[in-house]
């Protein structure tokens, strides 16, 4: 293990093992310090348990069968013999029940592997519910309220308790008809007909995965349209997709209630229309963790629903306590819980920190196809909070699109009026979240369209279309 000057030995208490907490741990065991880490569930949170990894697993799954449906259009036939040497078709069948066992195992095995990490690195691992006892100490017992208990000491503390689904009076979840998204993973069969309310993220990439394993899905967005908030071209194209495939969504209509009925779930809308289903997956948000575990007691301060304030290296009104994930009042992405809790240890011990930038965080959304975005958005440069331009580019255009038989998608770039400079992008595309790294690094390393556009991009590729954007921008982005 390495030892670093900065550190003197100090102790760092970490509350909660998902993104944030493992990485503020591991960190802070790179650079010398005392690390215990306390987590409840298992190493990983619920991000790797319950959400992102079995999630992502889920759709890895549904892209496989979408690739095998529309194999055909490439000319690729399936073919099982019949009698008689008649060929017969074979069709697309999802073991719903064998995908969960395999999604499961894999969380469980990341779990496992993300502990062994933290224990060949000498962090200390005590299982069970932790709460700060003022701004210096975590008392863990193996139960709630239990008498039982550990008190861990520490010079800092880095609280990373994550959040879980949100829930409504109107439609409790029950496990087995209607569900929140951590729930889905015991269905041992595909639903004959799954509503889903909420059209955010969680909800869009639900409904995407669960149209493209067969089954018949309702998307209930009480906004105009799939994905509010997002780039209204990139939820257009997705919208367009679901409809084509067969999902039927209902925008501008509100959810009011979800009843179970005999056989599945009655969704009762706003304005008095019924939906008829045989499940419904409840995608209405989170609700941070926070509740009980002393953070007010500490002084720590949280925001009306809950989240903990912390600025922009992850520190809280507490000089020593600091905090990381959907916990926080910052952004709610795994990948973005591991840079804060990194930043946090790194402030704390002394070593060098750069301040995280929403600007710069790049997000994806993992339907089918993905919708990849980084930095400035057209809205922002709609409403003159940058002054830039934007340039889209289908990616039907693409070559190698062509060749895959991709039609929906695109690029799109945003720079700076006058230099230049990519201050913002979205990709709509088959794995968006590999093609828009080129552009997160354009954001953070202030390049631009020119120089962008004259680094080589491999002859036929889908990130073509990056370097074909930044060409079509050179008079505009510079005059």
């Amino acid at each position: 293990m390495a030892h670093s000057p900065f550190a003197n030995r100090q102790s760092v208490a970490v509350l909660g093992g998902g993104p944030g907490g493992y990485e503020a741990a591991l960190a802070a065991a790179q650079l010398g310090a005392d690390v215990t880490l306390v987590e409840r569930v298992g190493v990983g949170g619920s991000a790797v348990l319950t959400d992102v990894v079995p999630s992502k697993s889920l759709i890895a799954t549904a892209d496989a069968a979408v690739a095998i449906s529309e194999a055909s259009d490439l000319g690729v036939q399936f073919y099982a013999k019949g009698e008689r040497g008649k060929p017969l078709k074979p069709e697309i069948a999802i073991n719903l029940a064998a995908v969960n066992k395999r999604l499961m195992a894999l969380a469980g095995q990341q779990s496992e592997d993300m502990r062994t990490a933290l224990l060949d690195a000498g962090v200390k691992i005590l299982s069970g519910h932790g709460r700060l006892d003022g701004h210096n100490a975590i008392v863990v017992s193996t139960a709630v309220g239990g008498t039982d208990f550990d008190r861990v000491e520490a010079d800092t503390i880095v609280v990373a308790v994550g959040a879980a689904p949100r829930e409504l009076d109107s439609a409790k979840p029950d496990g087995k008809r209607i569900l929140t998204w951590t729930q889905l993973y015991d269905m041992k069969a595909l639903p004959e007909h799954l509503i889903v309310v909420g059209s955010g993220v969680t909800g869009a990439e639900f409904a995407s995965a669960y149209m493209n394993l067969g089954a018949k899905v309702t998307l209930i967005s009480s906004r105009d349209q799939v994905l509010p908030g997002e780039d209204q071209d990139a939820a257009a194209v997705l919208e367009r997709v679901f409809k084509r495939g067969g999902m039927q969504v209902l925008s501008k209509s509100r959810a009011d209630k979800v009843e179970k009925s005999e056989d599945g779930v009655v969704v009762t809308l706003s304005d008095g229309r019924t939906v008829e289903g045989s499940h419904c997956l409840l995608a209405v948000g989170s609700i941070p963790n926070t509740r009980g575990i002393g953070l007010e007691e500490a002084g720590v301060e949280l925001t009306e629903s809950g989240h903990i304030r912390v600025n922009k290296v992850a520190r809280t009104a507490v000089s020593n306590i600091y905090a990381a994930g959907d916990c926080t009042n910052f952004f709610p992405l795994a990948s973005v819980a591991s840079m804060q809790g990194r930043t946090a240890v790194f402030h704390a011990l002394g070593d060098i920190v750069i301040p995280l930038e929403q600007r710069r965080i790049t997000a994806n959304i993992f339907t089918a196809p993905e919708i990849a975005t980084v930095g400035y958005s057209e809205k922002d440069v709609q409403d003159g909070v940058i002054e830039g331009i934007v340039h889209k580019l289908p990616l039907a255009a693409n070559p190698r699109a062509k060749m895959m038989g991709i039609r929906d998608g695109f690029v799109k770039l945003i720079a700076r009026r006058g230099s230049g400079t990519i201050i913002g992008g979205v990709i709509v595309a088959p794995k968006a979240s590999e093609l828009i790294y080129p552009i997160a690094v354009a954001v953070e390393r202030r390049l631009t369209a020119d120089q962008v556009s004259r680094v080589f991009a491999a002859y036929p590729s889908l990130s073509g279309s990056i370097t074909d954007a930044t060409r079509a921008m050179h008079q505009v982005a510079t005059s």
